[in-house]
């Protein structure tokens, strides 16, 4: 009786199995590589030291200088409800809290942040997250005067601040020329000032800001610098700054991320709310 077996079964064309290598290939790449717009945060997101630790770095934490330096913290809506008593019984004094970006956003968590920094007996203050390729500078600074940026001679409010570092949303330098950059910051501060009768805190980087303005020193005159650089030391300071006045020294601090030390006992930080 004849038995019957199965065909053989054809063998792929080398062409077939180049092809079909090929497209696994192709889909394993485009699986791993990460999409271009999940990186870029969504506007409003960002808070003051977004690109710190991305460009650069963390190296070490200062020594304990609590006999010489007043701790402070600043948030913005990225931390939600903020547990203020928390921060109070562990030494933080004072605070800075994100009212506003660009001319299109302003924190939802204003008031309990701003607030309730206060009710705990905080002297606090409020920033402005600058995006200057949206709008000028002066007309952020009336965004952000006109809404929660202002200043009043309470003993407990600081003059406002301007965030100005890299952009979390594209090019570092905001698309600007240094001179461009240094115009934008000139026309934030004169209005501010013009609006409130103070000079506005300037919180920036060394590097963003060698990079972005040509290290220009114009403006250390008259605007305390509030300097970031997460390590042991504060670093060489932008031209012109003598001194800075404040220092954000950590994003991975206790209770909130964002720790700051105050260049001076709590009567400087009243001297610098009074004006």
């Amino acid at each position: 009786m004849p038995v019957h077996r199965p065909s053989p079964r054809p063998r792929p064309r080398p062409v077939r199995l180049l092809l079909t290598a090929l497209a696994a290939l192709a889909g394993t790449l485009l699986a791993a590589a990460p999409s271009p717009a999940a990186d870029i945060p969504a506007r409003g997101s960002a808070y003051m030291g977004i690109g710190v630790l991305a460009h650069d770095g963390r190296n070490g934490t200062p020594r304990d200088t609590r006999a010489t330096q007043t701790e402070g913290v600043d948030v913005s809506g990225h931390q939600g409800n903020v547990a203020w008593s928390t921060l109070w019984s562990s030494g933080v004094k004072w605070a800075y809290v994100k009212a506003t970006e660009g001319t299109y956003y302003t924190n939802p968590y204003f008031a309990q942040q701003y607030n309730g920094s206060y009710n705990v007996g905080m002297i606090r203050g409020s920033y402005h997250f600058a995006t200057p390729d949206t709008t000028g500078g002066a007309t952020q600074a009336d965004y952000f005067v006109d809404h929660g940026g202002g200043w009043s001679k309470d003993g407990r409010t600081l003059p406002g601040a301007l965030d100005i570092e890299w952009n979390p949303y594209g090019d570092s330098c905001y698309g600007k020329t240094q001179s461009a950059m240094v115009t934008w910051i000139r026309d934030f501060l004169n209005r501010y000032k013009a609006r409130t009768g103070r000079d506005a805190v300037i919180y920036t980087a060394a590097s963003w800001w060698t990079e972005c303005t040509g290290n220009y020193a114009g403006f250390a005159g008259a605007n305390p610098l509030w300097i970031a650089r997460y390590a042991s030391t504060v670093g060489t300071l932008p031209a012109g700054w003598g001194y800075y006045t404040m220092w954000q020294y950590t994003s991975s601090g206790p209770t909130v991320g964002d720790h700051d030390k105050f260049n001076g006992a709590l009567d400087r930080v009243q001297a610098l709310a009074n004006g």
